[in-house]
């Protein structure tokens, strides 16, 4: 193929007037070419051609990336090499002592290498703005590779029996008091009040208690109609019917709520020495022991925070309440909330992160446990990957910003 037959089809492409037939000689000829000069040459001409042309440089390259990151999400690509691209990596200040980690290219090119590695079929990582690709090297497959996590929770009764909910059948699972516990077809647990039973409120309230295991995650619906989803490594105690004033229920590790308005009766989630107070919202709350504070992001709606002092912090959405653990003390500031929800949308997404945190992620979704040959790397990595990939997949892309690793079962070591 010419550069000028490349050219053509790369407009077409941005133009979205190729023909099936089209799109397959262009994929085939980036399956067999490196990302050379040349190729990266005709890209740029073909981004300066296309039909955005009216607008801003910064405009048109913006809209174009945004179309092929969208396409690529609604894709979602699956497995496979990404091509290479021939551009060191180049270390950036990320603050005192940091250093920002990624491969760096200039916006234009930024947008062809997503260009291509979406239209062959692959999978990158994407970092967060000025924009960076990292991307998968070619690798030969390894035999000690770990799978990622799946739906997988223990539920344990009121009388302290337990039912592996990623063995069960779908169906009625059991029945606590005046509540029906259902398995649905997708998965997820469900409570349903019984027909002609209730659960009078001077009865002693019966609680159920959902756990994940590392490398789990679970969806159950509540007694009100609420929604959680729990990360790996979480669990959730709540009453099997909600009565009274008030809706309570304790969390540990993370999970994201999704909560059916009650004004009658406010929701509250209790978590360590946090306490979040809610009337109907979404939100997501992660509380891990491991982790040195506990954060609450609000995405929709409103919710109180409060800590040890009992003193409380009203959010408003795109914020988070961080309270550092041992000190009580609540900070406020303004997040991305789509990176901080992403494990239950199915991705890893890093902003900014050291390689302790996300090896602390990596741990939990894959279920290994992280080791450091001597001192841990610095620097600070960002980027959004499958959280369905496999753990080699995940952890070349890290390979090229000069980090390796070995597995060996169950341990991870970074070298």
């Amino acid at each position: 193929m010419s550069n000028a037959d490349l050219k053509e089809l790369l407009n077409r492409y941005l133009n979205d007037s190729l023909t099936v037939d089209e799109l397959h000689a262009l994929l085939e000829h980036l399956r067999k070419h490196e990302n050379t000069e040349a190729l990266q040459a005709a890209i740029q001409q073909a981004l300066t051609d296309n039909t955005f042309k009216d607008l801003s440089d910064q405009s048109r390259t913006d809209l174009i990336f945004e179309r092929i990151m969208q396409q690529a999400r609604d894709k979602d690509a699956s497995g496979g090499e990404v091509i290479p691209l021939s551009t060191p990596v180049v270390p950036s200040i990320a603050g005192p002592g940091a250093r920002q980690r990624s491969i760096k290219l200039w916006r234009p090119v930024a947008v062809a290498a997503v260009l291509l590695a979406l239209i062959a079929g692959y999978y990158l990582i994407k970092p967060s703005r000025p924009q960076s690709i990292i991307s998968i090297a070619r690798h030969p497959p390894a035999s000690n590779d770990v799978a990622p996590g799946r739906n997988k929770a223990v539920l344990q009764l009121a009388d302290s029996s337990s039912i592996v909910l990623d063995d069960s059948d779908t169906g009625i699972l059991a029945q606590q008091g005046g509540t029906k516990i259902l398995k649905l077809g997708n998965g997820q647990l469900t409570y349903r009040s019984a027909a002609n039973h209730g659960q009078p409120a001077a009865h002693q309230p019966l609680y159920n208690i959902i756990s994940t295991p590392r490398g789990g995650q679970y969806c159950v619906m509540l007694p009100d109609g609420s929604k959680v989803w729990l990360n790996a490594a979480s669990s959730l105690r709540f009453p099997t019917a909600f009565t009274g004033r008030e809706r309570i229920v304790t969390l540990t590790g993370e999970a994201y709520f999704d909560i059916a308005p009650n004004k009658n009766m406010p929701f509250k989630v209790q978590t360590g020495d946090t306490k979040v107070e809610v009337l109907g919202t979404q939100f997501n709350i992660m509380a891990y022991e491991n982790e040195d504070r506990i954060n609450t992001t609000l995405l929709q709606g409103s919710i109180r925070v409060s800590g040890q002092t009992g003193e409380g912090l009203r959010l408003e959405p795109g914020q988070q309440a961080a309270i550092r653990n041992g000190s009580g003390t609540i900070t406020t500031h303004e997040v991305d909330t789509e990176s901080v929800v992403a494990w239950k949308n199915g991705t890893f997404q890093f902003d900014g992160y050291d390689i302790q945190t996300i090896m602390r992620q990596i741990e939990r979704w894959y279920d290994v446990d992280v080791h450091y040959a001597g001192k841990a790397p610095e620097g600070h990595y960002s980027g959004t990957v499958g959280r369905d990939k496999s753990l080699l997949k995940v952890l070349r892309i890290f390979e090229e910003g000069d980090l390796k690793f070995k597995i060996e079962g169950k341990n991870l070591t970074v070298l």
